[in-house]
């Protein structure tokens, strides 16, 4: 009769438990939702590539068998299309030529369509010296920080200097040297040292 007795209230119990389980799943799945968007959003912004010379682009305009071609970026950081004319490239992303491209053609063509994209990476290089496994010039699409550099060219070697490695960056006529200290970012200190690198950056590893 006790068992009788208590069998609703352990059901009640299940039921209760139950609800409570749904409702955290529930909580758990959207949080990973909000996590996800977060994450393609942070994506979406870091992988905007930003046109150099030597890129080779992929134009085309919509219906217009006339208008595709590929284009070289020239080393003054320059293109040519047809009805465009010559217009500075170098610095932009795709999303902002494809607008100045649509610009300078409505004029000739209502309502272009107008299509670009990257071919050949040829321009946004940086380059990884001294004591690291595999010394070189590194292509990249996406910005990238010392630390993911370091990653590519196989990461320092045992008898590396990593609190003295230093990041050599033309500005104009002058070169400046940046300071990064491996281990106080390994141990989550100085985080700020780890800076998204230009194109034409070396990092030195002594």
């Amino acid at each position: 009769m006790f068992a009788a007795a208590c069998f609703p209230v352990a059901i009640q119990m299940s039921h209760n438990s139950g609800r409570q389980l749904i409702k955290m799943m529930v909580r758990m799945l959207a949080m990973c939702a909000l996590a996800l968007s977060c994450m393609h959003d942070v994506h979406a912004e870091d992988a905007e590539y930003l046109i150099q010379p030597g890129d080779v682009l992929q134009i085309s305009v919509w219906k217009e068998t006339d208008l595709q071609a590929e284009v070289l970026v020239r080393p003054d950081g320059g293109l040519s299309f047809p009805l465009a004319g010559d217009l500075h490239a170098e610095g932009l992303s795709i999303p902002q030529l494809t607008k100045v491209l649509v610009e300078r053609i409505q004029k000739f063509i209502p309502d272009p369509v107008v299509t670009v994209a990257t071919k050949t990476i040829g321009g946004n290089h940086i380059y990884v010296v001294g004591k690291v496994n595999r010394p070189g010039d590194y292509a990249f699409s996406r910005p990238i920080d010392v630390m993911q550099a370091l990653a590519m060219a196989g990461g320092a070697t045992p008898f590396a200097s990593l609190s003295d490695i230093r990041i050599l960056r033309r500005e104009g006529d002058r070169q400046i040297a940046i300071r990064f200290n491996y281990n106080r970012i390994e141990d989550g200190k100085s985080l700020a040292e780890n800076i998204v690198l230009r194109s034409g950056d070396t990092v030195v590893v002594p």
